[in-house]
């Protein structure tokens, strides 16, 4: 332990709790850094600390979780905007590809069922013309 007693600051020397009350006394100097790494995110409460000692080791132990469990979520947000900004960029430039003809201007693709109707509409107008 480093440095401290087995004695928690609740009072409770029973020495099962003895990792708890590492973590207990870096939380009371809101040390947060060293009740991580003393075992803060794993740690289950010391069933001789008195109840309020081991609520706020609780709490301090579950709001960590949420914070890390927030910023992985944050994170994959992230990078699922990034991937989906990327995506059209791609398609962006693949629309914008030059024509295949100089001085020709690309045409966008049309439905099925438009490129039917425009093909009827040509032959129609196409035999209006020869009569």
């Amino acid at each position: 332990m480093t440095g401290m007693g087995a004695t928690c600051r609740c009072g409770c020397i029973d020495p099962r709790g003895a990792a708890v009350h590492v973590i207990a006394a870096a939380l009371a100097v809101d040390d947060l850094d060293r009740a991580i790494e003393a075992g803060l995110l794993a740690c289950e409460p010391c069933p001789g600390c008195d109840p309020v000692c081991s609520a706020s080791v609780v709490a301090a132990r579950n709001a960590r979780r949420d914070a890390l469990a927030a910023r992985e979520r944050f994170r994959a947000r992230e990078a699922r905007l990034r991937r989906r900004a990327e995506e059209r960029a791609a398609r962006r430039t693949v629309a914008a590809a030059p024509p295949d003809a100089p001085g020709e201007a690309p045409r966008p693709a049309l439905p099925p069922a438009a490129a039917a109707a425009l093909a009827r509409a040509k032959a129609r107008a196409s035999a209006a013309r020869k009569h």
